[in-house]
């Protein structure tokens, strides 16, 4: 059983021992862990035979000053983690992933030309082949995305295939049918917004505003 002194010796010892913890091995950090754990249980110990509240005061600054150096000894460790989690992770295709989504991308938008100026030939004027487009490609999107097929050209195109409005298409799509099996109410009326939600909501609320300032200055 330690007193009071010898804690605080040890406390104050592994201060020091703390300041260079990128110096200590695995097993040196998991033995200062352990001490830790000690010396916090042998900290209540001492705390709870106390007399008066001057002593039980100053056991509590005791164990307080082991919880900070059980904190700094965790944080390493997590920091420790993450960085090898970095090191040790393969790095991205980068070229390839921007080649993927350029060329998916450009394929979806270029379909899209390809309706504009079918539905403009077809004899519509240009703002409602506009309108017919951007239906028939978000029609395509949902569709492709109840078949299966959206997510292949997803993990293909990456953000390619998110840009255009068939992404926002699949965004709506993808979590209806991923709770369909909760019921149409609580799982496809529900989740069906979870992810476009915020921008129909932002979307509509930054149109109206828009609207009411141009109002106000025409």
């Amino acid at each position: 059983m330690l007193t009071e002194q010898e804690l605080l010796m040890k406390i104050n010892s592994r201060e020091k021992m703390l300041v260079n913890l990128k110096d200590k091995s695995d097993t040196e950090i998991q033995g200062l862990t352990k001490e830790l754990q000690k010396d916090y249980q042998q900290a209540i110990f001492l705390e709870a035979k106390a007399e008066t509240h001057e002593e039980r005061r100053k056991y509590r600054q005791i164990r307080n000053r082991i919880i900070d150096q059980q904190n700094l000894i965790s944080k390493y460790q997590q920091l420790r983690y993450r960085s090898l989690i970095k090191r040790s992770a393969p790095k991205p295709p980068v070229l390839k992933n921007t080649i993927a989504a350029f060329l998916v991308g450009g394929t979806i938008t270029s379909l899209g030309q390809i309706l504009l100026n079918f539905y403009i030939w077809q004899g519509l004027t240009f703002k409602e082949a506009s309108t017919a487009t951007s239906i028939t490609v978000v029609f395509l999107g949902a569709l492709l995305t109840g078949l299966g097929v959206y997510d292949e050209i997803g993990k293909v195109g990456g953000a390619g295939s998110m840009v255009p409005i068939s992404g926002f298409a699949n965004s709506i799509v993808s979590p209806a049918l991923e709770f369909k099996r909760e019921g149409y109410v609580y799982g496809v009326g529900a989740k069906i917004f979870t992810i476009a939600g915020p921008v129909i909501l932002y979307g509509t609320l930054t149109s109206v505003i828009i609207g009411l300032i141009t109002y106000i200055t025409m």
